[in-house]
This record gives C-alpha cells, structure tokens and sequence, in this order.
C-alpha cells in the first residue's frame, strides 16, 4: 500500500529515489528471528520501512519514513503477514527528524522514533548498537542489510524477513555518479552483485550492519534502478550522527 506523501515524493524525485514501499531484491530468506533488532514500520497495516532498535524506547530509521498517518512499530516479527506471539507492536510516541532534513532532499535523512512504551527485551527483540562518532568503515568490506518487502520490480512484497550482502565502495566513485546529491560526509554508498541482490524501493531506514554494528540507514539510489549494479546504493552515516543521536535519547527527554 503506497501512502499519499510516499508518492508526492516518488514524484519531486524524478532520477533518484528514496527506497519507499518495497524491499529486498533477490537475497535470501533470513533464519526466523536472527536480526532481533529489525522494526517494521506500518501504515494502517501495512510494511513501510525498515527501521533499528538502537534502544529499548527508541528506533533509528530514515527521516523520509514519516507520513501524516499514525505508525506503528513492529518488533520480534519474522513473518509480519502473520500474528505471530513473538511480534511486539508498539506506537510512536515522538518523531525526532534530524532538524535539518528537508522533505524531497537528502541530506541528513535520518529519524529517532521515540515509542510509547519500551520493548521488552528477549531473545526475538534486542538492540544493535551504534558506532562511535570517528569510527570509519573502509571500503570493500561486505556489509549485511535486511527487510521486507518486493522481490523484484514486478514482483509481491515478501512476508517474510530477507537479507543480502553489499560491499562498501569509495565514496568518489558514488560522488561521480550522483554529484550534489552525494556528501560524502554524511553518506556512505555500496555495490552489490545482481545475483545476490540488495536493497530496493522499501528497505529505506533499514540497516546496513558491518562488524556487528548499524554503520548505515537505507537512504536512495538511482529510480528505477535498483538491481542495476552499475548504480550504488546510498546509505546515511550513523557515525557521523552519532552524538545526535545520544542528544536525543538522554534521559532527561520525557514521553508526552
């Protein structure tokens, strides 16, 4: 299901797009609660966006995630078509853009969804952290991303969690492909290989994990493009962030 602001904004982005609505191209279906900090990010039902527990009241994603409707988070799922008893189903309390996102750009797509209630922690729901502030992540390494959602163009959203592998590339290589619209900075891109498959329309504010950590959120790549390898997948930085990030989830910052 396609929410109206998700078109208004596949609309503004005429070569490139923000990964809304679907998900995993190829990949493989995970082994059933083996990314216990994956979040579905639903609209009346229905997956959005992938999203991170980073801690038990809070969930990274992309800030482009947020539509005028009411989200609600799904924790503990593997099949999200299903009810399943391990799934926690948990409402926004708050949204913490970045305060310098802009909606149909891309600099700084990054969100906090601070929950109505904190997760109860198990062995279907747990964390990730996060990197420090001057950790980097060198390129050629593979990294791991997952979610939900469209196997193909043409294809039915998955019910079920899928992952792949893409490996981290040098970030003037992604600059001499999308220009302006890449700050290395802030972004980090990867190439994938078409048969493994990779991050599609969908996975936005999903995690891109190298050594165990959440180094990137799915944030764009090119329309119409995205199990083309000659295009790189744009990730957000969430190093760079980081101390962003630890500002807004102090303590002192209480639940309406």
């Amino acid at each position: 299901m396609i929410q109206i602001s998700c078109i208004i904004y596949m609309f503004l982005l005429v070569s490139i797009t923000g990964a809304v609505e679907s998900n995993i191209v190829a990949g493989r279906v995970a082994k059933p609660h083996s990314r216990p900090y994956m979040a579905s990010l639903q609209f009346n039902g229905a997956h959005s966006c992938g999203g991170i527990l980073i801690r038990e009241d809070f969930v990274l994603t992309a800030a482009h995630c947020k539509e005028p409707q009411e989200m609600m988070v799904v924790l503990g799922g593997h099949n999200i078509s299903a009810t399943e008893k391990t799934q926690q189903r948990i409402e926004v309390a708050r949204y913490h853009q970045h305060p310098k996102f802009t909606p149909g750009q891309y600099e700084y797509d990054i969100m906090l969804l601070q929950l109505k209630e904190k997760a109860k922690l198990n062995k279907y729901v747990k964390t990730i952290g996060i990197p420090n502030k001057n950790g980097k992540t060198p390129a050629n390494i593979n990294c791991a991303v997952a979610g939900w959602g469209r196997t193909g163009d043409k294809m039915p959203p998955s019910d079920v969690l899928r992952e792949t592998t893409e490996k981290i590339q040098f970030s003037f290589e992604c600059k001499n492909i999308f220009q302006t619209n890449f700050n290395s900075e802030h972004m980090m891109c990867t190439k994938f290989d078409r048969k493994k498959g990779g991050v599609c329309q969908g996975d936005s504010g999903g995690p891109l994990i190298c050594n165990k950590k959440v180094e990137g959120i799915t944030a764009y790549f090119k329309k119409d493009e995205c199990s083309n390898p000659r295009y790189p997948h744009v990730f957000t930085k969430v190093n760079y962030f980081s101390s962003w990030i630890k500002k807004v989830m102090k303590p002192s910052v209480n639940v309406a």
